[in-house]
């Protein structure tokens, strides 16, 4: 088992891409099942805002440190968290891992075609790869359990050893929370919007600005009305809070 730290009550996994990836191969080998989420700043104020969202942070068995600012948050509380591990970082890691191990793939979720350019790209990257399915639901705030049942059989039907769920935080999570034990799956990860990015539909933001911790601005730029709210107005009450927890913790 890998450590996990408190940052503002949700405790994020301490982990390298390396060592979740040699993970992820024992889980599917042994038949086990697991949840992950990949959480950046807006993931963990909503946690703190929703008991169902962080207990399912908390109780999943990889909660990924996604952004720089968490980053820098867990090195100022004195407990470091050893990677970021975005999901515009894991994805391409996933598709080369599964290709190599001849693992197999199940796309849900994201907007109508971006599942089936993913595909297309991914096979065109890993010829040898294993996309079992592609399954893209209608948008809704909660699936009617007519749709929630389609979505499952469709996974159900072809029993891929990865499900990539891309229905935005924290909606998949709860999702995946909700679903994973009637799935015929080992692992369901949260990977939000890397399947537009690793698809090739919208740019990544270049590598100085990822390290320098602008990659939010990069973001903001390229879809301005959905990324104001998170940005401008979540994401400023993050460094106060971790402020006030170490403050409390007495470090």
């Amino acid at each position: 088992m890998h450590p996990k730290h408190n940052i503002l009550g949700i405790q994020i996994s301490t982990i390298s891409m390396s060592n979740l990836l040699d993970d992820f191969a024992g889980l599917i080998r042994s038949s086990s099942k697991a949840s992950v989420c990949i959480t950046p700043v807006n993931s963990i104020l909503a946690a703190r805002k929703n008991a169902q969202v962080l207990a399912i942070y908390n109780n999943a068995n990889f909660t990924l440190c996604d952004g720089v600012p968490v980053l820098w948050a867990s090195r100022f509380l004195g407990t470091p968290i050893e990677q970021r591990i975005t999901g515009l970082d894991l994805l391409p890691a996933l598709l080369e891992f599964c290709a190599t191990h001849n693992f197999s793939l199940f796309f849900l979720g994201a907007s109508p075609g971006v599942g089936d350019t993913l595909k297309a790209k991914a096979e065109e990257l890993h010829p040898s790869i294993n996309i079992k399915g592609v399954y893209c639901p209608p948008f809704a705030a909660k699936f009617e359990k007519a749709e929630n049942d389609k979505m499952m059989a469709a996974i159900n039907a072809v029993k891929p050893d990865i499900v990539l769920v891309s229905l935005t935080a924290p909606k998949q999570d709860i999702w995946i929370s909700e679903n994973l034990e009637y799935l015929d799956t080992k692992i369901a990860i949260g990977i939000g919007g890397a399947f537009e990015v690793t698809a090739g539909l919208i740019n990544r933001a270049p590598v100085w600005m990822q390290k320098a911790g602008l990659e939010w601005f990069y973001r903001f730029t390229q879809e301005p009305k959905r990324m104001f709210k998170r940005y401008f107005i979540e994401a400023p009450v993050f460094i106060p809070l971790v402020i006030l927890q170490k403050i409390k913790s007495g470090r």
